[in-house]
């Protein structure tokens, strides 16, 4: 009989499929005991529960684990004697702003338009389980704490890579790899000192500059002349008398400005056109004439010669000679050395090339004095004249680290925490003009790799040499000890000392006597 009761009717209101919160049915009146009573309210309130925790999402259909689990909770409530429910769910799992009761007086209906629950309700039902926590659900979605952990630590790994990056990039730098020296002079008080050197000063401009300077030294001195000789030819009456035949004008058909400035840029640029001549009727022309074929030879010497020097300058032949990216220190013949690659792209070799390096770093000295950016030379084989290169192809110039050098004492570790800047200062001959060239370039403490050393790039073919430019750059790591030149030098000197030590001599046992 019990199966055939009727469900106590659900209350759908106009919020289409989320449901109020539904009446407790009372006892049904042919149950005879109060366990069985008491039990199938308690199923009736838990089924009561379930559509206001489960959400069905915003689709017509519902899903098939609310069906199920409602199927399973009146299965209980009809069979109360059934000790093991397939779906345990307490009072104490639900939310507490969503636990409901008999006791509780009926909700005010809502607007129409009032948001009931949150969007993400309406795409994933909120089904509580026991692999989830038991904390209460809210309305918005909560971030798990192994997760908020893992976001926070990579946002603290973020920040400490940016600021490794930000570190980086403000080393100043004092040369550029490119060659270009980051000092900027200021406060020149005696700048009069610039125009004594007029030529230097006019090639050292940029070429905007130059080439604003050249073409003003010609149009100033149009333009001054041109104004001139029409101040001459106004004093003179030569204007009011255009068209006299009688007149004897110092400067013939210069009758305005226009026509002077005319005169003036015929002159100095020796087009003469014929129309427009200086007479012998007046003096002052004549010298005129002179002074500004004077001033012209003379701008066209010093403009000339600026543009050629400009632009045959051997600053542009630098371009071609590259260096490696990098420094590699390893051994070489059983010394520790300081190595970089330097190479020529021109077929047109460089004439007397020398090359030496300075090392930049500050330093305080032994009185306090604090000294910045000292120099100091770093040898490259000028006892030996190793430091004069025949650059035909890419060599490897080595900086021997030893009792002399400032990296005597610096091992791999301890360079990570130096620094310094290496100056590579490499000079020549060009042959094609004779011009002196000079190429720079700089290596910092992180651009120095301890343990490599560099692959070959040259090969045999037939009837020459082949130079690969691909394999300029590359490196490859080598076995050596991370201890500084010095340390292992004393290591060296020790082992060798303990070798040279005789052993302790120990005498035999006299025989005993007797037997």
């Amino acid at each position: 009989m019990l199966a055939y009761l009727p469900r106590p009717p659900t209350n759908t209101s106009r919020y289409g499929t989320f449901p109020q919160k539904p009446e407790v049915p009372a006892a049904p009146v042919l149950l005879a005991d109060d366990s069985q009573q008491q039990a199938a309210v308690d199923a009736a309130e838990r089924r009561a529960l379930v559509p206001n925790d489960f959400s069905p999402p915003c689709g017509t259909d519902v899903p098939s684990e609310l069906a199920l689990l409602r199927s399973r909770v009146d299965s209980e409530a009809i069979a109360p004697t059934r000790r093991s429910p397939s779906v345990s769910i307490s009072a104490s799992d639900l939310p507490k702003h969503r636990r409901m009761s008999h006791h509780d007086p009926q909700p005010a209906p809502r607007d129409v338009t009032s948001r009931w629950y949150p969007r993400h309700t309406c795409s994933v039902p909120s089904i509580p389980s026991p692999a989830q926590s038991k904390t209460p659900t809210r309305s918005i979605v909560s971030i798990p704490a192994t997760e908020r952990l893992q976001t926070r630590r990579c946002k603290l790994i973020e920040d400490e890579r940016l600021l490794g990056l930000a570190s980086k990039q403000q080393r100043q730098r004092y040369v550029t790899k490119v060659g270009k020296c980051q000092v900027n002079l200021g406060n020149i008080q005696e700048k009069k000192r610039f125009l004594s050197d007029i030529f230097t000063t006019i090639v050292d401009l940029k070429y905007r500059w130059f080439l604003f300077v050249f073409m003003m030294c010609y149009i100033v001195t149009w333009v001054v002349f041109g104004t001139i000789y029409f101040f001459d030819a106004w004093i003179r009456g030569d204007i009011n008398h255009i068209g006299d035949p009688e007149w004897k004008a110092c400067i013939e058909n210069v009758d305005d400005f226009i026509s002077a400035l005319l005169f003036s840029v015929e002159s100095q640029r020796t087009i003469g056109y014929g129309s427009r001549i200086v007479t012998a009727n007046c003096a002052e022309g004549v010298i005129l004439l002179m002074a500004q074929s004077i001033i012209g030879s003379m701008i066209d010497a010093l403009m000339v010669g600026c543009m050629f020097v400009k632009i045959s300058r051997p600053k542009k032949r630098a371009q071609t000679l590259i260096f490696s990216k990098n420094c590699v220190i390893s051994h070489r013949d059983g010394k520790l050395c300081l190595m970089f690659r330097i190479g020529d792209l021109r077929e047109s070799h460089m004439v007397d090339a020398k090359i030496r390096a300075k090392l930049i770093k500050s330093r305080q000295t032994k009185e306090g004095e604090f000294i910045p950016l000292e120099q100091s030379e770093l040898n490259l084989g000028y006892d030996t004249g190793e430091d004069r290169l025949f650059l035909v192809e890419p060599q490897i110039i080595c900086h021997i680290i030893d009792q002399r050098s400032p990296f005597w004492d610096m091992s791999a570790e301890s360079l990570k925490r130096e620094q310094f800047e290496i100056i590579i200062i490499f000079e020549g001959i060009v042959e094609a003009t004779g011009m002196t060239c000079q190429a720079r370039t700089s290596y910092t403490e992180d651009e120095i790799l301890w343990g490599y050393r560099f692959e070959p790039c040259m090969s045999l073919e037939k009837g020459a040499f082949r130079v690969d430019y691909s394999r300029f750059e590359l490196t490859f790591e080598v076995q050596t000890p991370a201890a500084s030149a010095k340390a292992m030098q004393e290591l060296a000197e020790r082992e060798r000392r303990d070798r040279s030590t005789p052993g302790p001599c120990w005498e035999p046992l006299p025989a005993p006597c007797g037997p």
